[in-house]
Parts: C-alpha cells; structure tokens; sequence
C-alpha cells in the first residue's frame, strides 16, 4: 500500500498474516492491521485516512474465511478498548470486542435474559451485524441501539430501523464500524438464567465439533431461521438436512472436511487452505442444488484475495 496513513496512539502493523487471527487458521496478510486505541483514536484515524483506502472491521475471526492472497485494506481489530459490558437497569450495554459468552454470562448475573448468546460463537460487533440467533432468538429480538465510527470519521447512534434486521444480515454500510450496542432482555432468575445455559453447552458439545477448528455453522438454513431447540424442531430444512440428503456429510478437500459430528460444520482438519475450504463449500452447494434444487447461501463471510 503506497498510501501515507495517519498517526495513531494504538498499533499499526503491515503485513500481518491473517491466519493468525482466524478461528480456521487461513488467510493472507493484510495491507495493514491498526488496534485502536480507543473511541477517539479509531474516529480519527478513520477521518484522517484517505477515502480511497478500504477499510474492513475484523472481530474475533469466528465466522470468517479470509483467502490466502490476503486483504487489501486496513483491517481494524478492536481489543481491550472496545470490551466493556455495563448493565443499566434491564439494559446491558457491550463494546464491540466484548465476548457474546461473557455478554450472556454478566446478564445472567444480572438477572436479564440474553441466555441465547451464551452459544454463540464471537463478539458483539459481528453478532450485531450478522443479526446473530440460536434457539429461536436473534439480535433484532433484544436489541436497543449501536454506536458506530463512519468511514469519514463521525460517531453516531444506530437504531433498530437503520439496520433493518433479517434473518443473518443487517444493512450496515460497508466500512462502517461498530464500537458498541446496547441490549434489553427479559427479567428471570439469574440462578435459572446460568442453569439453562449450561443445558445449551451441554447440547452443544454433544451435537457440534466443538474442539475442531471451525467457524459455526457454514450455511444458512434454507428456511430462513434458526434452530429453536425445542422438541417440536422442523428438520426439513436445515443446512445439516439437506448436505446429509446430497452425501456430503464428511466431504473432504486437501484439508478441508464437513464434519462427520454436525454436517453444515466446515473444519480445518488439518493444514487446509482458505482456498480448500471455500472450494469444499462451493462444492457442497453445487451437490445440494443438483440434489434438492436448493441453493443454500453461506453463513461464513469470505473476504480478501485468491493466492495470484
């Protein structure tokens, strides 16, 4: 990158290999990786940065495939600055960087309910731009407002109707980035609160690769919502169904696998490229479609450059 970028308090370093930081362990550097600071730091930094540079907000890499030629932008990855949670109230407002387990966990104490994050692989920032759910619940059922860094530098607060919420997806710009939100959950017993995210680990581990390097489910389910968890579950059209139905649960390239354990669950089985991974995925789509006419659409985000 031959752009000059501004001076930051935080840290700024070319070049940094993406695999690093990804839950799969793939991906190409990136033109620069800036931690910011704080609040005031990411806001100047990104009024100060020529607008023909690209920018892409990265959280914990739970839920991404970064390819193996790399990013050409200046990846922000927010950390200790962006991790708070504080509870107001029946409100529970969460930096971008805070962990949705822990988010879960110090609502419980709380006594609020937003159990269904405990699950959830990521951040906040990622979950609120995926519209992140399980269980029957989702991002749009508990969310207050998010507040954002634009492109051109401004902060400025978000509500249910600038995202417009969908299943899997929001409508947040592209470069924009988030800093924080804030949630509103029902009131329960905190006791009963831990007690059922416990059941929720407990069926987790027992139903998903937990212990695979992996990036959550890879496809969305083609019904257009999640699991409920409830006995009364439809299975018809879950990702998991119709990859069994095409013969590819276990499907491997290079080292690249959909696991034998849950079969919409795409592993790193060992020294897989980003390359293997998305292929392997494709390769799954095109099975389904030629055995059920569904086109399932990815759940995992995939950004960057092919290897030239």
């Amino acid at each position: 990158m031959s752009h000059t970028l501004p001076e930051v308090r935080g840290t700024l370093r070319a070049g940094k290999l993406l695999s690093e930081l990804t839950w799969l362990r793939v991906g190409g550097p990136a033109d620069w990786l800036f931690g910011p600071a704080d609040l005031d730091d990411l806001a100047g930094f990104m009024a100060a940065l020529d607008p023909s540079v690209a920018v892409f907000p990265m959280g914990v890499g739970s839920n991404l495939i970064v390819r193996d030629g790399g990013l050409r932008a200046v990846v922000i990855k927010m950390g200790r600055g962006f991790n708070h949670i504080e509870i107001e109230g029946n409100r529970v407002r969460a930096g971008a960087a805070a962990l949705d387990a822990h988010v879960a966990r110090k609502a419980a104490d709380a006594g609020i309910d937003l159990t269904f994050l405990r699950t959830i692989p990521g951040a906040v920032g990622g979950a609120v731009k995926m519209n992140a759910g399980c269980y029957g619940r989702y991002i749009a059922d508990v969310f207050v407002s998010a507040k954002a860094v634009t492109r051109g530098g401004e902060i400025i607060t978000l509500g249910p109707d600038d995202l417009k919420f969908e299943y899997r997806q929001s409508a947040l710009p592209e470069g924009m980035v988030l800093v924080e939100a804030t949630f509103e959950g029902p009131g329960a017993a905190p006791e009963a609160l831990h007690a059922r995210m416990e059941e929720q680990l407990a069926k987790r581990d027992a139903t998903q690769p937990t212990k695979e390097r992996s990036a959550g489910s890879t496809f969305r389910n083609p019904a257009g919502y999640s699991s409920t968890g409830q006995a009364d579950d439809s299975h018809a059209l879950k990702a998991w169904t119709v990859i069994d139905e095409a013969g590819m649960r276990g499907a491997r390239r290079g080292g690249a696998q959909m696991s034998e354990m849950h079969s919409n669950f795409m592993i790193n089985a060992g020294g897989a490229t980003a390359a293997d991974l998305e292929g392997l995925g494709e390769e799954v789509r095109k099975k389904v479609y030629e055995n059920s006419g569904i086109t399932l659409e990815w759940e995992i985000m995939r950004v960057g450059e092919p290897t030239p």
